[in-house]
């Protein structure tokens, strides 16, 4: 094996979220609840050298398969990434993910005013994607713009 060479073993069955922009492997962990005691088999590359991206880092877990509503939460913050299902070694389904074009009761409005942050309002925090490249969302109580760095902080 070359000194330039990346080895990482291929995993049986479990999920390959790629495409993740550089330094943020750690918080689609963080986003998927996965802490590492949780016993699963987790690989996580970060910077690894993109011909698409430049940078990139790559997370694999094994036995794991990703639910709708926690491809959505790395929707936000891999907007670009490819969520690979792998079932005894080989890729069952790939897709990319998609970032919804509405976004419900995942992050906190940054409006201390706003009423969804109110507790005992019984509404959860809805906004609304301005713009998917750069990411840009708005809340739909407030009319607050909130950004790719806002949303990253909440996780």
């Amino acid at each position: 094996m070359s000194g330039e060479e990346l080895r990482v073993k291929k995993i049986k069955n479990g999920t390959v979220i790629d495409h993740i922009p550089a330094g943020h492997a750690l918080t689609v962990l963080k986003i998927l609840g996965i802490t590492g005691e949780e016993g699963l088999i987790i690989a996580v590359l970060m910077n690894v050298p993109s011909k698409k991206i430049g940078k990139k880092d790559i997370v694999k877990i094994e036995n794991m398969e990703l639910k709708k509503g926690e491809v959505s939460k790395i929707s936000l913050i891999a907007p670009n990434a490819t969520i690979n299902i792998i079932r005894n070694f080989r890729v069952i389904k790939k897709f990319i993910v998609e970032i919804p074009s509405r976004i419900q009761g995942l992050l906190r409005c940054i409006n201390p005013t706003c009423i969804s942050r109110k507790r005992n309002e019984p509404i959860e925090s809805s906004f609304k994607v301005i713009s998917k490249q750069p990411l840009k969302l708005q809340c739909e109580f407030c009319g607050t713009y909130i950004e790719y760095e806002d949303i990253v902080s909440q996780f």
